[in-house]
């Protein structure tokens, strides 16, 4: 996807060794699992796999920080430029020219209907860090915390994703931006806090098949996001994108483990479902479309 270079004024930030805070280069940053499961949902779901669970451990109270240490994000020690962050690798380039693109993209659909729309921010760190919602790891995959309204990503999930879920090309590598900015679109509009209700319910099935729906129209809005962005699509793009959708349905990564699937346990959607649901954003380009809360998915 030939996407414009990133703006500056989108919010970036990166953890930052030294002091193990958080520093950023931007302005002002805009169902019942156990936090034992952390790394293996993380590892196995990829794609947004932990913001769910981060989002239910944030409203009981204290997120991960409260289970496992860590708490909110730390005092800012020093910080470097969003251009001197984004231009760090390759890979944080990518993801920052997709991020400042989504940003753009849906701030302009917000002013269209009249809504208020607020930045998220965009996290870079290596292994291991800190965010709003607790302790963050590799192994979690890129996920969007609610708590402080931030995308956290370990840019060696690229590396994951092409080599061992199949998904390659740039698209791919732009649907995860755009899948955990959908989040974001999510928590402005009030949807994670009702998902967040029946999660509380303690209904782990209904918890579960809630995160189903969260999850697919978080994979719509990418699709929204592409569709806006058509004319700087490149031939195959939209297939790289629906080879990713694939690669991480709940039925692909659970027979990939050699479990029979178990639709009660899914939190993010089979691969038909995850590809039907970018697809409709692709197609339509209108977030309307994309309410996966009413009806069958």
């Amino acid at each position: 996807m030939r996407l414009d270079d990133f703006d500056s004024n989108i919010n970036v930030g990166e953890e930052e060794n030294r002091g193990g805070g958080l520093g950023f280069g931007g302005g002002g940053g805009g169902g019942g699992l156990l936090f034992g499961l952390l790394p293996l949902i993380g590892s196995r779901f990829g794609i947004g796999g932990i913001a769910v669970v981060l989002l239910l451990l944030a409203v009981f109270g204290g997120g991960l920080g409260g289970l496992g240490g860590g708490g909110g994000a730390p005092a800012t020690t020093e910080h470097r430029s969003v251009s001197d962050v984004c231009r760090e690798s390759e890979a944080h380039h990518a993801a920052c020219n997709a991020f400042s693109s989504a940003d753009k993209t849906w701030a302009a659909l917000f002013q269209q209907q009249g809504q208020a729309f607020r930045q998220p921010g965009l996290i870079f760190y290596t292994r291991s860090g800190q965010s709003g919602c607790g302790a963050a790891q590799s192994a979690m995959g890129p996920f969007y915390c609610p708590s402080d309204a931030r995308i956290y990503l370990d840019t060696s999930f690229f590396d994951e994703l092409q080599n061992k879920f199949g998904a390659k090309g740039d698209f791919a590598q732009d649907y995860v931006i755009a899948h955990e900015f959908g989040h974001h679109i999510q928590n402005l509009l009030g949807v994670s806090d009702k998902v967040a209700q029946v999660q509380r319910s303690g209904d782990e099935t209904q918890g579960n098949a809630a995160s189903v729906r969260l999850e697919l129209q978080a994979d719509c809005y990418a699709g929204v996001w592409a569709a806006r962005n058509r004319d700087r699509m490149d031939p195959g793009d939209a297939q790289e994108g629906l080879t990713a959708a694939h690669a991480i349905g709940d039925d692909t990564l659970q027979e990939e483990a050699g479990r029979h699937p178990m639709p009660d346990s899914f939190t993010h959607g089979t691969s038909a479902q995850r590809m039907h649901w970018l697809k409709v954003g692709l197609d339509s380009g209108d977030p309307a479309r994309c309410d996966t809360f009413s009806g069958a998915i």
